[in-house]
């Protein structure tokens, strides 16, 4: 199965590597960068830990460049060759996994397909269309595919402006599966990728004992802000109309009841 090209200029160092865009960039990319990085001090420190994030998207295996019949196995266009970082350790040879199944699919490589190929796993599948997938394969492909369903009669199908159309004009590949008289339609779109949003955090500037060192003109507007609040609520206004107008008070005897007005 052709596989769609692979590229990600978003990942600069081989130590970038993670099991999200393993499937997003080529095996030259990596010997091209593994070459240039694994001279480097600490660099055998995480060449396993490399190599294992490299063999959820890859086929990796290791062999002695010296020995030409087995060195021979790995010299083709298939496989790209490069070198342990300690020389005694041999060379390594990769090569892209190919997703034959449907049952090879992950929530990685599922964005790194194409509609097309993904119908054509499902078309694999056994002929028993999108009821006969599990419910889990089902949540994998819809992460990265928006799918819809439908079953018409034979005659049906290919009506004109009917749903067959209509899907086709939104952009969706279709996969038709031949059920007796009937025929079941399998729509999917490929999802566009969703960024995340990066929230910088604010870097204040601190002085020599470790205070936080504030901006004059950001105290000021701060100062005024809490002024104009204050002002508003202690107003003229507001002060008179809370207030109110004592009682009348009224004279009391000697026992302290008040005075019958006379």
């Amino acid at each position: 199965m052709k596989e769609e090209k692979r590229t990600n200029i978003s990942i600069e160092s081989v130590q970038d590597l993670n099991s999200s865009n393993i499937w997003s960039i080529s095996a030259e990319q990596i010997g091209k960068m593994w070459e240039k990085e694994r001279e480097e001090e600490d660099f055998s420190i995480v060449e396993e830990k490399l190599l294992n994030t490299i063999r959820l998207a890859f086929e990796v295996v290791h062999f002695n460049e010296d020995d030409e019949r087995e060195a021979g196995k790995y010299n083709n266009m298939n496989w790209v060759r490069f070198h342990h970082c300690k020389s005694g350790k041999g060379c390594v040879a990769i090569r892209q996994k190919t997703i034959t199944r449907i049952t090879d699919l992950s929530y990685e490589n599922v964005k790194h397909i194409s509609a097309p190929v993904l119908l054509d796993l499902i078309d694999k599948n056994f002929g028993g269309g999108w009821d006969s997938i599990s419910l889990a394969l089902k949540d994998i492909i819809e992460s990265g595919f928006d799918i819809s369903t439908t079953q018409l009669p034979a005659s049906r199908i290919h009506a004109p402006g009917g749903t067959l159309e209509k899907k086709v004009a939104q952009g969706y590949d279709v996969l038709e599966i031949v059920k007796g008289t009937w025929i079941e339609a399998i729509f999917a779109k490929k999802k566009d990728p969703v960024e995340k949003l990066k929230l910088e955090p604010v870097r204040k500037e601190f002085d020599e004992d470790g205070n936080p060192i504030y901006d004059e003109e950001e105290d000021n507007e701060d100062s005024e802000d809490g002024m104009d609040s204050e002002e508003g609520e202690d107003s003229d206004d507001t002060f008179y109309s809370s207030y109110s107008e004592e009682a009348e008070v009224k004279e009391e005897d000697e026992e302290g009841f008040p005075l019958e007005e006379e």
